[in-house]
């Protein structure tokens, strides 16, 4: 096997993006037969052929998807690369991009950020809120350099840099006829309260509905929402119950307004919050500085949940 020529993964790239030879070539601005040519010694390469000419609606081959995906992980990492060698040593400028559920948003903007951004005022952040299945979207996407996420389901192609543990809990007002319970709940105990449940795209939501199937039954909410801040109003105004990790509660906590009940249930107990990246691709060196900031400076990064709050 001969060695891989760039230019031709590129090719390939652009094959792969608009479904024809004719319309590859446009997109590159060169004659379809340079596309024909570089492919072929593609092939000849690998030994293998990597795209399907008589299929438009999935032009490559097994083996043409194993070089995309080598290529645009070479991609990925050049520009990693390059983003150290550019001027950024001492972190003068850069673009970082992440994506975060909403629960995280008091710890992040607390303190962590605002050090943060006086530490590096020359970097820019863009922060997108978003639920555990939507921020590995984004990561396959490439949106973002890394995700932080809650109770997010296992994926191979995803690397994890951080891992805490940050139970599930039933959250109650503080007079709630649970409160005063000193031992895990089990979840059929809190069927006849009033509950609000999130989403099912957010790690939360994925939680409960595992625990439902684990425990054979079906909670029903007087309350969904895509909202933290939704559940949170709920719960502090006295209507009712819902589940949350209790460190996004930590100041309703603290001010008597709520309290966080540790459950039985194995599934909600071993919550974990996660930094996630694509793996095999290099964080580039401002996503490095924030992520290392972030394990540091944020309560959900830096340690599991702290006893006091439950």
């Amino acid at each position: 096997m001969r060695q891989l020529n760039p230019r031709a993964l590129e090719y390939l790239n652009a094959l792969s993006r608009s479904g024809s030879l004719r319309k590859a070539a446009a997109r590159l601005g060169v004659d379809p037969a340079s596309v024909s040519r570089l492919i072929s010694q593609l092939e000849q390469a690998v030994e293998m052929p990597v795209w399907e000419r008589s299929n438009s609606q999935s032009p490559l081959t097994e083996a043409g998807n194993e070089l995309l995906v080598y290529y645009r992980q070479m991609r990925a990492n050049e520009a990693a690369a390059l983003s150290r060698i550019h001027d950024l040593k001492e972190l003068q400028r850069g673009q970082i991009s992440i994506a975060l559920g909403e629960g995280f948003i008091t710890d992040l903007i607390s303190s962590s950020l605002q050090s943060f951004i006086a530490a590096y005022p020359g970097i820019r952040l863009s922060i997108q809120m978003a639920g555990a299945l939507n921020a590995v979207q984004l990561l396959e996407d490439n949106q973002i350099d890394f995700a932080v996420t809650y109770a997010s389901a296992p994926n191979p192609k995803l690397h994890n840099h951080v891992e805490t543990l940050h139970p599930l809990d039933l959250i109650v007002p503080a007079q709630h006829p649970l409160s005063s319970r000193d031992t895990p709940l089990a979840l059929n105990e809190i069927v006849d309260y009033p509950l609000a449940l999130i989403d099912s795209t957010t790690g939360m939501g994925r939680l409960v509905n595992l625990a439902q199937e684990s425990n054979h039954l079906r909670l029903e909410p007087h309350l969904k929402t895509n909202s933290v801040s939704v559940l949170k109003s709920f719960v502090s105004a006295g209507i009712g119950i819902t589940f949350m990790p209790a460190l996004t509660v930590s100041s309703e906590i603290e001010a008597g307004i709520i309290k966080a009940l540790p459950m039985q249930d194995g599934v909600l107990a071993n919550a974990r919050a996660r930094v996630l990246s694509i793996a095999g691709r290099d964080l580039t060196l401002p996503a490095q500085a924030l992520l290392d900031h972030l394990k540091s400076h944020t309560q959900f990064l830096n340690s599991d949940v702290s006893p006091h709050l439950r």
